[in-house]
């Protein structure tokens, strides 16, 4: 570690930061032509504008918020003379923000086409509006935009529909959903495996079990090959239902005829009991599983690990997770940022330490949030000069630390009245182009002030004025 004066040494060097506190300016003298907007969504950065980045997405946003808010929004925006900026990426990147307002957006969409003759939408911009239209439950409306795609000869693609008939079941009208399901072929629209499972989620919505296996078989007769989805959707709604012993039933079935899941049917049934909520149900599965020798599958896995964990049971995914290693699991990083964490909240640093050790034998090269519970667990303890040590180490092996590492340190640092180790980490930071939160600049000056390193202060309050152009 540096020394404190080598470190200050660098406040007169620091890269000096600007704010980008840009005026809102005029509509119009940010506007481009129409021949440089002809090509919307070539180079998404620029899209052939002339207009500075930060000006055209503060068009973007002050627009969403009249769409959203303003009664009259038409008016308003005839008061803004932004026609030579409408484009179809202006209209998508509008619809896209204003997702949760559907009417409002139904009259953007209506104001750009019959405003602007230069503005021909796509594809893309129709199944945005489409979306907003069945999130928010505008049926009606949903359905005239449909058939003004079909008028212009727009196909709708099955990833459309199945949302749109997935949101007809979380509403509970699987009539609509049914009679979408049965109309594709009016709209040109195959019914694909995507579009199945959107159609046996609905039902399963509303508990029609029945109806959601005969679906299944109706599929299989089609020709259409379940997915992992397919089994995951009726597994789940079964065991949300408490219907475990039919969602094994259907597992040995399917697996009779030939389908046997992507992923094996114990995996699935261990995810349908975590999304009902019988987490009990799901570890007893699990240590039946691991005595019989068999091993849950890596995903699966990391969803049980996360909810034991949510409930405060560490010693039990800890303990778990040695189990599983032993008979042959790989763990992924997901794996290793849970079981760590745990470990470490639960004081257990050393066994937290093995686990970060193994996982880079393994070849993963550790991340910030992966090191970060363990630096965190040294402070709460109150060893500082371990956790000095461990940083300094994981800045070679590990992932550079982010700006969120460095303000948990200097956090940890200020309660534990290091503030000198602070005041250098605030300089590292600013080192690294990481801008310090005004807060931690605060809390180090008052911090040294307090004990009597009135100097050191100074220079902080300096490198604050530096860094931030004040």
């Amino acid at each position: 570690m540096f020394s404190t004066f080598a470190r200050i040494r660098t406040l007169y060097s620091s890269t000096t930061f600007t704010n980008n506190t840009s005026i809102f300016r005029c509509i119009k003298t940010i506007a481009p032509s129409i021949d440089q907007c002809s090509n919307p969504f070539s180079g998404k950065g620029s899209c052939g504008r002339s207009v500075p980045n930060d000006d055209y997405f503060a068009t973007i946003h002050h627009v969403s918020n009249i769409v959203r808010r303003d009664i009259y929004l038409e008016r308003t925006l005839n008061k803004m003379h932004i026609s030579r900026i409408v484009n179809s990426e202006l209209v998508y990147r509008v619809l896209r923000s204003c997702c949760q307002h559907g009417i409002e957006s139904f009259r953007f969409f209506n104001w750009a086409r019959t405003q602007h003759p230069q503005y021909d939408p796509t594809t893309v911009e129709f199944e945005e509006l489409l979306k907003t239209l069945a999130r928010t439950a505008h049926w009606e409306t949903m359905w005239k935009v449909v058939q003004q795609m079909k008028a212009q000869n727009i196909p709708i693609s099955p990833s459309i529909v199945s949302f749109i008939i997935e949101h007809y079941g979380k509403r509970g009208l699987i009539d609509q959903a049914v009679e979408l399901f049965n109309r594709l072929k009016n709209f040109g629209c195959s019914q694909t495996t995507e579009v199945y499972n959107a159609m046996l989620f609905a039902l399963c919505e509303v508990k029609n079990f029945q109806g959601a296996y005969a679906l299944i078989r109706r599929m299989i007769r089609k020709g259409t090959v379940p997915d992992k989805l397919t089994y995951s959707i009726l597994v789940n709604g079964w065991c949300s239902a408490g219907k475990m012993r039919e969602a094994q039933e259907f597992l040995e079935e399917m697996s009779r005829k030939g389908f046997n899941p992507p992923v094996r049917g114990r995996d699935l049934l261990i995810d349908g009991l975590l999304s009902a909520g019988y987490l009990e149900s799901a570890k007893g599965l699990v240590r039946k599983m691991t005595k019989e020798g068999f091993v849950p599958d890596v995903g699966t896995f990391n969803s049980l690990a996360e909810a034991v964990c949510k409930t405060g049971e560490i010693d039990f995914c800890i303990d778990l997770f040695n189990d599983v290693c032993r008979l042959g699991l790989c763990p992924d990083t997901e794996t290793y940022k849970i079981v760590i964490t745990a470990a470490a909240k639960a004081g257990r640093i050393d066994e937290a330490f093995q686990i970060l050790h193994r996982s880079i034998e393994a070849g993963h090269r550790p991340f910030p949030s992966l090191y970060a519970p363990i630096l965190k667990a040294f402070f709460r303890r109150g060893q500082f000069d371990d956790a000095f040590s461990f940083f300094s180490d994981m800045k070679v092996k590990g992932h550079p630390p982010n700006r969120p590492l460095y303000t948990m340190l200097i956090k940890m640092c200020c309660r534990g009245g290091r503030f000198v180790e602070a005041s250098n980490y605030l300089v590292e930071m600013t080192e690294l182009n990481l801008l310090p939160m005004s807060r931690s600049f605060d809390t180090v000056t008052d911090g040294l002030k307090n004990c009597g390193k009135h100097d050191l202060a100074k220079r902080i309050e300096q490198l604050e004025i530096s860094v931030k152009g004040i």
